[in-house]
């Protein structure tokens, strides 16, 4: 009985799935905002080149990126009564808010050179403070359940409020700080909000990450623990634990599938704003109207992503999703490259909120996908080098991720630069050569990553049966091979079944 009751623990009470879950919306606040705002604040606000702006952010990117592993494995060996995890998510909201509010406060009377140069410093410390949140808590959310589906469930949560953050800074953005008027149809391109927006957005990441640490910590007692025998953190523990999760090769796959996806998302991110003030000439009031798409994209998602592993697996899951996410935002740009859309349509913002939908469910079930994946990956490699990982393993992640955003970003400053897209522009007096060629890059072109990425997904080898003879093999290593008995028989959701996979 013992051990079934242990099996049951491993199903997620709703407090501590949303408590994880939130955590992540205000880690969307402040990477969304620098991600969609900052190239368009610099280069239409200040009339800094976005090819200057796009490389700064590129760089600090890459430097930012590079601390996510030694985080991860630093959290990894973390020994305190506070668990691996939650020492880092305590210190880290102040600063990261600190230094967000700085990216859209430069100081007056910096030279074009120099606003660059403040913008790159700016957005490299603000993302450096929030790799000491991000990566713990991304690996708190690996190591919360051993239980296959339910894994998939906490990332339907953590991706759920990814959505709400980005959509509710979003929302807010374009209704309190930035809403049309006659001055300005576009409320982005008023300069006057700006201050007040960032320290808005700096509060609200304070609050939410502070509640998302403190109401996760009473199953520290429950989380994996550091090896009694597990060597501290040192330089040379650090490049040991980052070979030892490369040797896995399912892991080697999904990280270069994650490099392309990142490329098109950077891409993408990067020209949206651009896409939709200039090119469908969509109102800042009406943008705020494409959190309907978003919502039941990742509503979604929610619901479905744990059913769709539950039929297809992950694997297929993660291939479809891809290939659907690189699809469906292109086809209203193709369409309108063909004249069959035009900012005259009108039934264009239902058209373009549906198909919006469309994506964000996709890359919703991807990340899910994805996500939950990695803590499969935790497993084998405990079986193999008998220490978890999550740390590392979700740090690596997020290094492809960065170098490759900060690759997409950075070519979407190029993309501005190259097509000679004016400075401080406004709606309807765009050249229409410049504007197709800005649909070029956001549809077919962006397009190709993603395909790529799916590919690269297919090569992933984890499946239901190869997980749970993971599972049984440490359980028995452990010397509980009825806990994991249990597990299996919860999973099945038949009571009374034999796990699908024995112990030895």
């Amino acid at each position: 009985m013992a051990n079934a009751a242990g099996a049951g623990a491993d199903r997620l009470s709703l407090k501590t799935k949303l408590a994880f879950g939130v955590g992540s919306a205000a880690e969307m606040i402040a990477l969304y905002a620098v991600s969609s705002y900052a190239v368009l604040f610099y280069n239409q606000i200040l009339g800094v080149s976005a090819a200057w702006i796009g490389f700064a952010i590129a760089v600090s990117l890459v430097f930012d990126g590079l601390s996510d592993p030694v985080v991860g494995s630093w959290s990894d060996r973390t020994r305190s009564k506070w668990g691996r995890r939650h020492p880092w998510m305590l210190v880290a909201p102040i600063p990261i808010a600190v230094f967000f509010y700085a990216i859209f406060n430069p100081p007056e009377g910096l030279s074009d050179l120099w606003l660059a140069v403040w913008c790159g410093v700016s957005v490299s410390l603000m993302r450096q403070s929030m790799t000491f949140f991000h990566t713990p808590h991304l690996a708190l959310g690996g190591e919360l359940s051993p239980n296959y589906i339910e894994r998939s469930k906490v990332m339907a949560y953590n991706s759920f409020f990814t959505w709400a953050g980005g959509t509710s800074m979003t929302y807010i953005a374009l209704t309190f700080f930035f809403p049309a008027s006659p001055e300005f149809r576009n409320g982005l391109l008023n300069p006057e909000p700006w201050d007040n927006f960032a320290f808005a957005m700096g509060v609200m990441i304070i609050v939410v990450l502070y509640a998302s640490a403190w109401f996760t910590r009473d199953r520290i007692p429950h989380l994996p623990k550091p090896p009694a025998d597990q060597p501290k953190f040192s330089p040379m523990e650090f490049f040991r634990d980052v070979a030892k999760a490369m040797t896995n090769v399912n892991y080697v796959w999904l990280l270069v599938a994650y490099f392309f996806l990142s490329m098109m998302l950077g891409l993408r991110e990067g020209l949206r704003l651009y896409l939709y003030s200039f090119y469908w000439e969509i109102s800042s009031s009406d943008m705020r109207l494409f959190i309907i798409g978003s919502f039941i994209g990742y509503a979604t998602a929610f619901i479905f992503a744990a059913r769709f592993h539950r039929r297809f697996d992950k694997k297929k899951t993660m291939i479809w999703a891809a290939i659907a996410y690189a699809v469906f935002p292109t086809v209203p740009i193709v369409l309108g490259q063909m004249g069959v859309l035009t900012p005259q349509t009108p039934m264009l913002l239902p058209i373009l909120i549906a198909f919006a939908g469309l994506g964000y469910a996709a890359i919703s079930v991807l990340q899910i996908s994805t996500t939950s994946a990695l803590a499969d990956i935790a497993d084998q490699n405990e079986l193999k080098h008998g220490i978890r990982q999550e740390g590392v393993l979700y740090a690596t992640r997020a290094l492809a991720a960065k170098v490759d955003q900060a690759i997409g970003t950075l070519l979407a400053g190029l993309v501005i630069t190259f097509i000679a897209f004016p400075d401080k522009a406004k709606p309807g007096q765009v050249d229409e050569s410049v504007l197709f060629n800005l649909a070029l890059w956001d549809g077919v072109l962006a397009m190709i990553p993603g395909l790529i990425a799916a590919f690269c997904y297919g090569q992933y080898r984890i499946n239901r049966a190869a997980y749970e003879k993971t599972r049984a093999d440490i359980a028995a290593r452990r010397g509980d091979p009825a806990r994991f008995a249990a597990v299996a028989v919860e999973e099945s959701g038949a009571p009374g079944a034999e796990p699908t996979v024995k112990p030895a």
